[in-house]
């Protein structure tokens, strides 16, 4: 994070604008909306900036810019056409400790105005690290278009009953749940539609029904399916849970990215396993599931790709179940389904592959429980997870059971994460290419002719796929 976005109250300070262009006109203009007591440096001004000091609601000084005019400035803004002027404006304020933004020029400046979206109380500020103030622009565009114009009349709803919450729940987990069911419904509807009385009558039954209800003494676990690793895969439900979560068990394969998508007072337990290394034992993880549930909080369990296909999902909702907690399944893009797509390789097709099969990929010479015969099979595909570091293993096994040399295969590391990587070959060369190549997991085998397919779709997906990891 390049620049900590804050919201400072300027209600009766002065700021400092020098320049009377149009530029400046629009930042005095945002200033006067936030409060601010407007003083414009400038030898002349524009139409609508004399008409603002005629108004005497902005002071006016036909003159050139002097430091002695940052003496009790909270901030300060250039904007003129002078690049002069501009540095000297922003070298003063640094000396004075003033925050200053120089417009157009990051390398002056200390602070940096976003593209705001405005239901007052309620301000988004939308910012680019001033790369991009088009971008910032076309961002903010975006949110006014999903945010409810009347959205501040239920932020004023909810500063109207803010004490008397806090004093029906002892705990800010259980105002915070409060407030999480209150406020979607008809609280909501009635404020968006300006009927205020209804909005505080449906407010003040929510509040009645919760304290009539008393503390939660039993939480719920939702086993929630990151994805494959991109947090853009992730689904709308299990954004929403991430928001809602008090509590996240997360494992190795969920991206920093995915996480970082969470509630940022949510506590975040790792609990990941790697092959052959198990961090946190099954028995802990859950312990701690059961133990934080029992406590009356929300928990997430996160897990890379979808929970129930090689994600222990089932065992855990085994053990919530003797307990008696509450549980429900958020499910996730699997990692064979994400990866197939972001390496543009179909795991069906009517001429190579009529089935696919999810294998896991710890496997040994001569374990049991494994159909290799079925698996090294034509006309079907083979997705093994977690088989890297027993790739030598299974290329060993199809080849035994009659699967040729010829055989394509690919090796997808990272998928759809910037740096993926995809390695493909034969059953005859993977292994020394995945050697070449260092491949570490987390990475996915996709066995079958289908790999051919990738090569096919080379202006397609697998193009943008290589050029992401490139």
């Amino acid at each position: 994070m390049d620049y900590l976005p804050i919201f400072v109250d300027l209600r009766g300070r002065a700021v400092l604008v020098v320049g009377g262009g149009a530029v400046a006109q629009r930042k005095v203009e945002l200033l006067i909306d936030a409060g601010a007591r407007v003083r414009v440096v400038a030898p002349a001004l524009t139409e609508a900036l004399r008409a603002l000091a005629g108004a005497g609601r902005i002071e006016h000084a036909a003159q050139r810019f002097d430091p002695a005019q940052l003496s009790d400035a909270a901030l300060v803004i250039a904007a003129t056409n002078r690049d002069a002027i501009n540095a000297e404006v922003a070298a003063a304020a640094r000396a004075r400790n003033v925050p200053v933004n120089v417009v157009d020029d990051l390398e002056l400046s200390s602070f940096i105005v976003p593209a705001i979206v405005d239901r007052s109380p309620v301000i988004v500020a939308v910012g680019t690290s001033g790369r991009s103030p088009v971008l910032a622009r076309w961002v903010r565009a975006r949110i006014e278009a999903l945010l409810p114009p009347q959205l501040g009349r239920l932020a004023d709803l909810a500063g109207r009953w803010r004490q008397r919450v806090k004093h029906a729940f002892a705990s800010v987990a259980e105002r915070r749940r409060f407030w999480e069911t209150a406020l979607e419904g008809r609280v909501a509807a009635y404020a968006f539609e300006a009927r205020d009385d209804l909005a505080d009558l449906e407010l003040r039954r929510e509040l009645k029904r919760a304290r009539a209800r008393g503390p939660r003494r039993t939480g719920e676990v939702v086993l929630v399916g990151a994805g494959p690793g991109d947090p853009d895969l992730l689904t709308l439900r299990a954004a929403r849970e991430l928001q809602l979560a008090d509590v996240i068990l997360y494992d190795r394969l969920v991206s920093p990215a995915v996480l970082a998508r969470a509630r940022r007072d949510a506590e975040r337990i790792f609990v990941g396993k790697e092959s052959g290394l198990h961090h946190v034992p099954q028995d802990q993880t859950n312990d701690l599931m059961v133990r934080h549930a029992l406590e009356g909080k929300r928990v997430v369990r996160l897990k890379g790709g979808d929970p129930f296909v090689f994600g222990r999902g089932g065992e855990e909702l085994e053990v919530l179940a003797r307990h008696g907690i509450a549980f429900s399944i958020v499910p996730g893009i699997t990692a064979a389904l994400g990866a197939a797509a972001a390496a543009g390789i179909p795991l069906t097709h009517r001429e190579h592959a009529q089935t696919v099969s999810f294998v896991t990929g710890h496997a040994r010479e001569g374990e049991e429980g494994f159909d290799w015969a079925a698996l090294a099979r034509e006309q079907q595909t083979a997705v093994f997870y977690m088989g890297v570091a027993n790739l030598g293993a299974i290329v060993a096994q199809l080849a035994a059971h009659g699967a040729p040399p010829t055989r394509p295969i690919a090796i997808i590391e990272k998928a759809t994460l910037p740096d993926q990587r995809v390695i493909c070959g034969t059953l005859a060369t993977i292994v020394a290419l995945a050697r070449a190549a260092s491949v570490a997991a987390p990475a996915l085998l996709i066995v079958g002719d289908v790999v051919r397919v990738r090569a096919l779709l080379g202006q397609g997906a697998a193009r943008i796929t290589e050029a992401r990891s490139a």
